[in-house]
């Protein structure tokens, strides 16, 4: 075996350092300009993690580490279509939960409903439907293309989930400042604004499923972020019944956790992701 494809070293922290920086480098000002140019910013800042992965890969000096991420990105074959069906029913599955559960706190049943239009503005690529879109693909490049693999070789991945859940989720801080940005809606109320960066640890795990079960998949995770998106927003939930959801994805991540426990606390990985793809 050729130990080049598998002395690769991981570099995580260094990773989310230059992530985070290339994206609110451009986020930040964003928050002070407005227009063609504040929308031009932004559309920089979302494709910074996809970018800063793959010049990782790219410039890495590792055959296996470039392989995997054109298996991961164009290997079909690798997408279990019935577990990400799965998961989309999952999470649906949540989404009804959740709104009857807030009945209870007054919440309508009108929430079973489509909602006319977005809850923001498409930032910079002209809708919002596109914005999720593109938003879907691109983040996944990014984060599924080297991120959670950086992490996800030195620990177990219940380990690796709460840590990427935890930074996905504050890398989206800068938007809350941002007119127009699904965030900014949030402002209105502190609670919700929590509840919106709460939301993403567990639902990091739920990914991580998704992602493990179609062996390192970023079509299938691309598939259920576009269906998590869309459910979010076009769902006529209440910002109420969405702190109720947070409640109800943490309940679901621990079952998911539970039923799939080896998945998420084997350690035959670590150390060891690149030996697979050097095996084929």
């Amino acid at each position: 075996m050729n130990m080049q494809h598998t002395a690769y070293r991981y570099r995580p922290v260094l990773f989310f350092a230059l992530a985070y920086l290339f994206t609110w480098i451009f986020w930040i000002p964003a928050i002070f300009i407005k227009g063609n140019t504040g929308t031009f910013l932004m559309m920089l800042g979302l494709i910074a993690p996809a970018v800063v992965s793959t010049l990782f890969v790219v410039f890495s000096g590792s055959d296996a580490l470039k392989k995997d991420l054109r298996q991961k990105i164009v290997g079909f074959y690798k997408v279990k279509w019935m577990n990400v069906l799965l998961a989309i029913l999952v999470f649906a599955g949540i989404t009804a939960c959740s709104i009857l559960l807030s009945m209870a706190f007054g919440q309508p049943l009108s929430q079973f409903s489509l909602t006319e239009d977005f809850s923001f503005t498409g930032v910079g690529i002209g809708s919002a439907l596109l914005t999720i879109l593109v938003a879907s693909i691109i983040e996944e490049v990014g984060w599924k293309g080297y991120c959670e693999d950086s992490i996800g070789n030195y620990m177990n991945w219940f380990w690796e989930s709460m840590i990427f859940g935890a930074l996905w989720s504050f890398w989206h801080f800068p938007l809350i400042f941002i007119q127009g940005t699904y965030q900014a809606g949030l402002m209105v109320n502190p609670l919700y604004v929590i509840n919106f960066f709460v939301s993403g640890i567990p639902l990091g795990f739920i990914i991580t499923w998704v992602y493990l079960a179609s062996d390192r998949s970023i079509l299938a995770c691309m598939i259920f972020h576009l269906f998590v998106n869309f459910m979010q927003e076009k769902i006529a939930l209440t910002p109420e019944t969405k702190c109720v959801e947070t409640l109800v994805v943490t309940a679901a991540t621990v079952i998911i956790v539970i039923v799939k426990k080896d998945m998420f606390f084997e350690t035959r990985h670590v150390g060891r992701l690149l030996e697979s793809v050097t095996a084929k």
